[in-house]
């Protein structure tokens, strides 16, 4: 690997990591740096889940405490993503990308609709709840939201590309409304996932180690800058860039896709 495509790497994955730490979608920068870089579709997928998943780490533990206020949900999203993670990458190993890949621009789109208008849905939810009287109005959390989470857990172990944004939509509507709290829960399941996945492309040999090692030092620098950066932006700012970003990525993969 020549020194302009070891840069060119190097920079896709600190914004990866950046990306996934402030709102997701920090495949788009990476993965596609990949691909230029002359690395095989699926390899380059799996490659990109091994070098993403120190800089998510870093990210979860940076929001240890927030994600922790809530532990039995926070230790149910754990259990979640390690079991859709495992089921992810091995159904990446299985099956091709082409298929999936048609899907993904609409999975997007849905997923940014959806954290778009979070507040409005959970409000709505709550009252049908409390119009039909039941006690977990206010409670977030449960157990159809940890099967929407398994879910995004598989997609995530299979592709990664909007996971993120996905669990942000999800997290929203059951009810969550501290966006840094949320966040938490989304670098908590999102370094889970990268884990377990990564665990499982490594004993595949699936893995192009040059690119993943530069990879991995940018990514941890850029997961660790954007956790930081997180911390300290409004909540308002914070929600707009999830929705800037799930925006841009839907476009951008509309285009890729169908033009």
């Amino acid at each position: 690997m020549d020194l302009a495509l070891m840069l060119l790497v190097a920079g896709g994955a600190f914004l990866a990591g950046g990306m996934n730490a402030l709102a997701g979608g920090g495949t788009f920068f990476s993965f596609p740096a990949l691909l230029a870089a002359g690395v095989p579709p699926v390899m380059a997928n799996a490659t990109n889940t091994v070098g993403l998943c120190p800089a998510s780490l870093v990210s979860a533990w940076t929001y240890r405490r927030e994600a922790m206020r809530h532990g039995r949900w926070a230790i149910l999203l754990i259990v979640v993503s390690l079991i859709g993670g495992i089921v992810g990458g091995l159904l990446l190993l299985a099956t091709s990308n082409a298929a999936f890949s048609k899907l993904i621009p609409w999975l997007l789109l849905v997923a940014t609709a959806l954290f778009a208008f979070s507040g409005q849905i959970s409000k709505r939810l709550t009252r049908i709840r409390q119009r039909l009287g039941s006690t977990q109005a206010q409670t977030p959390g449960g157990v159809g939201g940890a099967i929407f989470q398994l879910v995004v857990a598989i997609y995530g172990g299979f592709f990664g590309a909007g996971m993120g944004i996905l669990t942000l939509a999800a997290l929203s509507i059951q009810g969550f409304e501290d966006i840094q709290e949320i966040n938490a829960l989304k670098n908590l399941t999102s370094g889970i996932n990268y884990a377990v996945s990564s665990a499982t492309f490594i004993i595949a040999g699936a893995i192009s180690w040059p690119h993943a090692l530069v990879m991995l030092v940018t990514a941890m620098a850029g997961g660790w800058a954007g956790a930081s950066l997180a911390r300290r932006l409004p909540a308002l700012w914070l929600r707009r860039l999830v929705v800037a970003v799930g925006s841009a990525l839907t476009l951008i993969y509309f285009i890729k896709t169908y033009f």
